[in-house]
């Protein structure tokens, strides 16, 4: 039993140093390149070095997390070849370990691996792609809108361009604050709307009562309004229009991506947006394949066995590579494939989001048992 637990922990660390090598390889790259084109993207903006390195280390790790199964479909090929190469694959089956015995040990670190990344570092992640989405929309970009769902509502900052001729500030450029009970149609009908007026340096300019508000070609329109000016005196309006910069598509895209929201942020946040009138695919899907990412990692395992644990001294390793990363790009266009059908709603969410993994794992068993047994 002590010599099992020697070899299991030597193989399990084996394949740890594996992952490690090739990860480290990818983030380097990975950094380097999203550095050159933020650099590019940022040309013209008077972006300062600073911040566009500040910028790409913070969407690293949500560029590593795209890299990760990768890695470790790489890496165990780089563990397992190297065993293979150096005999020790035979010495442990002559020990009377089989192919399930020597898998164990990296299935469990990556198992283990994809349980970690979900619960403790999607927080570390997300918030950190948070900050960079907020950065590239104030340096690069230029939005000026933002939305967040909360239990309570809906609440959307925008760039309002010149109200009513007879509201609190006619005439201003400013910006505005909407807040809405109820939402229909994706965010273009809203209902119980109070709308906070500001002008230069959030300074408070008045406030805008309505039952309903509808965006059409520019404007809201706020039905039966309440206008208030500074001197906190309502007067009623019929109908009130506000200018906006907003369009029906910006206001979708100006929900933050499923990236920024951590595992345990999106079951209330996917609830919140539903809530709220507003379609949480997205959302599922990414809540889904999170669920999925330590059974993916696994199927990583069994796909890097198949290609590199019979390589003998004689080489071949740059063909298993090949092979292996042939594979990993199929598995990520498979993954895309369903994804897409998800958001369609031609697959259900959560058959899109793990199904990936599920073919993968039985891919990757199936060639284990043919070069074991068949």
């Amino acid at each position: 039993m002590s010599l099992s637990w020697t070899i299991y922990r030597y193989l399990a660390i084996r394949f740890l140093i594996g992952i490690g090598i090739v990860y480290g390889v990818f983030l380097l790259l990975a950094f380097s390149i999203d550095l050159v084109e933020l650099t590019n993207r940022a040309a013209g903006h008077g972006v300062s070095t600073a911040v566009i390195v500040g910028m790409a280390f913070l969407q690293l790790p949500d560029l590593g997390q795209k890299m990760l199964p990768f890695a470790v479909l790489l890496g165990g090929v780089l563990a397992f070849a190297m065993l293979s190469r150096n005999q020790e694959l035979v010495a442990i089956r002559a020990a009377g370990m089989g192919a399930w015995d020597f898998l164990a040990p990296s299935l469990a670190v990556a198992f283990g691996l994809g349980v970690f990344w979900v619960l403790l570092f999607t927080p570390v992640s997300s918030r950190m792609l948070g900050q960079f989405s907020a950065l590239e929309a104030k340096y690069i970009k230029g939005e000026a809108s933002q939305l967040s769902v909360a239990r309570n509502g809906l609440w959307l900052r925008q760039v309002t361009m010149t109200p009513d001729a007879d509201g609190p500030t006619a005439g201003e450029t400013q910006q505005s604050v909407i807040h809405a009970l109820r939402v229909a149609d994706q965010g273009v009908y809203l209902e119980d709307v109070v709308v906070f007026l500001y002008g230069a340096n959030d300074h408070f300019l008045g406030r805008v009562d309505a039952k309903t508000a509808q965006l059409s070609q520019g404007t809201w329109t706020l039905k039966n309004a309440w206008v208030s000016g500074q001197d906190g005196s309502p007067v009623h309006h019929d109908e009130y229009h506000l200018s906006t910069t907003l369009t029906p598509s910006q206001i979708q895209e100006s929900f933050a991506p499923p990236g920024t929201l951590s595992f345990w942020e999106l079951p209330s946040f996917i609830r919140a947006a539903q809530s709220a009138g507003f379609s949480a695919v997205r959302y599922e899907l990414y809540l889904y394949s999170l669920l999925a990412m330590p059974a993916l990692f696994a199927a990583m395992v069994f796909m890097a066995a198949s290609f590199s644990v019979r390589l003998g001294r004689g080489g071949g390793l740059p063909r298993v590579v090949l092979t292996s990363a042939l594979a990993g790009f199929g598995v990520y266009f498979f993954s895309e494939f369903a994804r897409a059908l998800g958001q369609t709603g031609i697959l259900p969410v959560a058959l899109a989001a793990t199904a990936p993994a599920t073919a993968s794992i039985l891919i990757g068993m199936t060639l284990v048992f043919n070069q074991e047994d068949g």
